[in-house]
């Protein structure tokens, strides 16, 4: 079930973007940013993949990495997270308190340990410690299908 959750803020530390030298066509390329911002689902982020590599040859890893972010958002609106921050080695996932499932966090704990920390508040968070030396969308998402 989608929760209802506005526009979701995803603020790591990764480069996603589109290259000057992949797309040169301003026009063309803010559709495209346009396009993999308004993806809703999973079919929706393949149809784009395809469409740009049709278009443009093979991806960068920064579009890549704008097309994982792009699935990240669609992960967050089914498990009620409305923000994603990067705080140094840790990500702070935002709850939407009301459509939060609470009794997951127990799950979280035994399973992270000491590298999950929930803080119950008007806005509660779960601050996740990552392993600096994987990658972030990775473990971002790997996070997200344990919530």
């Amino acid at each position: 079930m989608i929760k209802k959750c506005g526009e979701i803020q995803i603020d790591i530390n990764v480069s996603s973007y589109i290259p000057e030298d992949y797309i040169e066509n301003s026009d063309i390329k803010i559709r495209i940013y346009q396009d993999i911002a308004l993806c809703k689902n999973e079919d929706e982020i393949l149809d784009i993949t395809d469409e740009i590599i049709d278009r443009f040859g093979s991806m960068p890893k920064e579009v890549e990495n704008l097309i994982e972010i792009a699935r990240i958002k669609n992960i967050c609106k089914e498990k009620a997270i409305n923000k994603i921050i990067q705080r140094n080695n840790n990500i702070v996932f935002y709850l939407i308190a009301s459509d939060f499932d609470i009794s997951i966090i127990d799950k979280l704990t035994k399973e992270y340990k000491q590298n999950v920390k929930f803080s119950p508040s008007a806005l509660p968070y779960i601050t996740y410690k990552i392993d600096e030396n994987k990658s972030i969308i990775k473990q971002v998402k790997d996070f997200l299908k344990d919530l």
